[in-house]
């Protein structure tokens, strides 16, 4: 059987100097916050992030670290239930 040479530059369409989606496949959008709660992004930021520049994903992939406790906050779950 004859060795084959894997052509690497069909490779460098896939290797874009972009900024990398924060998606983590976790894609369930908070009923009140209106983030996704696995990248934190809103719906209009997901749906418009193939067409933004790298400067407005910059400056959304900065801004995500400070929406984290707007989904951290509960009303007890499981814990405030069990304290009685």
């Amino acid at each position: 059987m004859k060795d084959t040479v894997q052509d690497v530059s069909s490779d460098r369409i896939w290797m874009r100097k972009e900024i990398d989606s924060p998606c983590v496949k976790i894609c369930v959008v908070h009923p009140v916050e209106g983030l996704c709660v696995g990248c934190l992004r809103t719906l209009d930021e997901i749906a418009r992030w193939s067409s933004m520049s790298d400067g407005e994903r910059a400056e959304i992939t900065a801004a995500l670290p400070a929406r984290a406790p707007r989904l951290r906050a509960r009303r007890g779950g499981r814990a405030s239930r069990l304290k009685d």
